[in-house]
This record gives C-alpha cells, structure tokens and sequence, in this order.
C-alpha cells in the first residue's frame, strides 16, 4: 500500500523537480495530484520520465482530505492560506517557502543531519524545508561538527539564477543574448544585469545591513545543527543557471587536519569528495546540475586560525536545495511514522 501524495505548485521549477524524484526514487505512491493557481488548471505535467503526465488541479479548490502528503512549492503568501487548511484535513505538509522555518512548533529538517527532529511534526502537521543554500552547508558540515565541534563558519556563495525561480532563469538567458547580438539589456527579476555579472544581493536587506539570505543561513544553521555555531554569511548571485556553490571557512573546538576531514566526508552521506590537487580535480556547477549529491573539494587547512579548515561545497539547488531534500523528508516520514509501502 502506497501513499496519496499531492504535489502545489507543481507547473514551477521545483515542483517539477519534485514530481521528477518522486519517480526517479520510485517514492511509493497509490496516487499523485498535481496541484497548482487556476491559471495552471488542466495543464499536464510530467511524472519524471515514468511516462505517466497528469493534469494540474485548482489549488483553491483542491480538498486535501484523504491525501497522505502535500509537498509544497509555492511562496509564502499561498503556503500562509492552504497549507494550514492541509494540514488540518490530516494531510502532513513539507514546506519549501521560508514561511514556517523558524516556527519553534515546526521542525526543519536535512535528513541526513537532524532527522530525529521529525518527530515533532504532529504540533502543526507541517515539516519546514531549509532554505537552498542552507541545505547543503549542513550535510558538508554535519559529519565535520561530529567530529572535531564547530565554534565558527564564515561562507561565500555563488548561487545559481535558478534560485530565483523561471524568471530569473529566462532573465540570464534573455540578457545573455541582448548582449551577444547587440540589443538593449532589461532587468526585471534582479537588482542590476545578471549576464556576465555578479549581484551581491539576495532577498531584502535587514537594518543591520545584512541581507534575509544571509540571516536565513545563519538561524537555520543555529536551529538544524547547533545554537551554539557562529556563523557570517555573504550571499552572491552569479549567472548559472543551476547550481549553488560556496566558499567555507570553518573553526573547530578541537584540532582537525585536512586529511581527517577528507577521511570523514568520503564517507559521510549526501558527501561526495572529489578533490586532486590538480587542473580540474573539483566540483562545478555544471558538474553537479542533475546529480543528488552535495560534492565537497578543495579541502585544506586555515594556517591564520587555530583548528581552521578551508572548502568548496557544490549542489543542485534545485535538487537538494529544493525537491530531492522534500522528497528525502517524506521518505523519513514514511520510515518513522506514517509506515505505508
């Protein structure tokens, strides 16, 4: 027996995706529901390439009852209205918006980090997804905090258009050519021209002059691995298209060589280690487009910190940052609670 799995926003980049891993994990499912706006009713869409498509129904109309599991994939404003209304119809809701995350009564989880803290999911019937670049900061660090305890974490990303969703993905493309072929550059979906470009700026800036990326990064860390981490952030969108990248700089408790952590990450799950000293011995973004895994290179030691370590962490956002870390909250769900399939 299998589960009723409804999937909102499913016409959006992650909802796709999410439907794509559902398959691709054969997720056991009796049946799915592709749920999206009115504007999106009757449009079909792909269950990965299981050969199976189904037609999108109207979220404001959708009756979540009888449904095992809703993954959402809307912003915040349609998640505050329907994911409530699921959730009381005894549907469990996994959240990928940022509206719940820091909820005290909603757990946020990386399954291969804090999964014991699923258990808390019956307060509200919702379980939080972290933010993407959060997610695969935390399986690199994870095995790392067991190891040798982090005091400090100062990271840089370089996060992929596709973080801003199909409009910031069809920006780049657009201003790409514009430029190529000599026509008038617009920018709508970001702050300054993304095409051959760097915007350090992601999400509305706080009064401390931080940016809400940034803090997500920091209290998410605090709430999934440990309160006690320190963590500074700087926050860059670069023009990838898929694929966040970012340059770590950790401070442990107690002394750890790179040879240790290359050791303990090779076999940390959700790690892939891929690192030669040599042209090309790394992870890019292009590399990691597609793949499940959170790749970790350029692993070496700080010589101006005591107990300090340098890396490189790579990932699909839209994977792990996104749909396959959902679909890997579901899995857990199943396995210690709802125990169907």
């Amino acid at each position: 027996m299998g589960y009723r799995v409804a999937v909102v926003g499913a016409t959006g980049n992650v909802g796709r995706e999410m439907l794509a891993i559902l398959a691709e994990r054969e997720f056991p499912m009796d049946e799915v529901a592709a749920v999206a706006s009115s504007r999106s009713v009757g449009v079909e869409v792909d269950i990965g390439d299981s050969g199976r498509t189904v037609k999108c129904k109207n979220l404001e109309h959708f009756d979540f009852s009888g449904w095992d599991i809703a993954l959402f994939a809307v912003g915040s404003a349609a998640t505050k209205e329907y994911a409530p209304k699921a959730a009381a119809a005894g549907c469990v809701v996994i959240d990928n918006s940022s509206l719940y995350r820091m909820d005290p009564d909603v757990p946020l989880i990386v399954p291969e980090v804090n999964p014991d803290a699923i258990d808390g999911y019956t307060k509200r019937n919702i379980i939080a997804n972290p933010n993407c670049s959060t997610a695969q900061l935390m399986v690199a660090l994870k095995p790392l905090h067991d190891a040798a305890g982090i005091k400090r974490v100062v990271v840089s990303t370089y996060q992929s258009v596709s973080g801003a969703g199909k409009a910031g993905m069809d920006e780049l493309f657009e201003q790409s050519r514009a430029i190529f072929v000599g026509d008038p550059v617009s920018t709508n979906t970001f702050t300054k021209q993304i095409a051959f470009n760097v915007i350090p700026h992601i999400d509305v800036f706080l009064d401390d002059g931080s940016t809400k990326e940034e803090w997500k990064m920091v209290v998410e860390t605090k709430k999934i691995l440990d309160p006690k981490i320190k963590l500074s952030a700087t926050c860059v969108r670069v023009p990838v298209f898929v694929g966040h990248s970012e340059a770590v700089n950790i401070e442990f408790e107690s002394e750890i060589s790179a040879d240790e952590a290359k050791d303990i990450l090779r076999e940390a799950p959700g790690c892939m280690l891929i690192d030669k000293h040599e042209d090309g011995g790394y992870v890019t973004p292009v590399e990691a487009a597609g793949d499940s895994a959170t790749y970790i290179s350029r692993v070496r030691e700080d010589p101006t910190t005591e107990n300090g370590l340098n890396l490189w962490c790579v990932s699909d956002n839209l994977r792990k940052g996104a749909a396959l870390n959902a679909v890997q909250i579901a899995e857990l769900l199943g396995r210690r609670h709802l125990k169907k399939g």
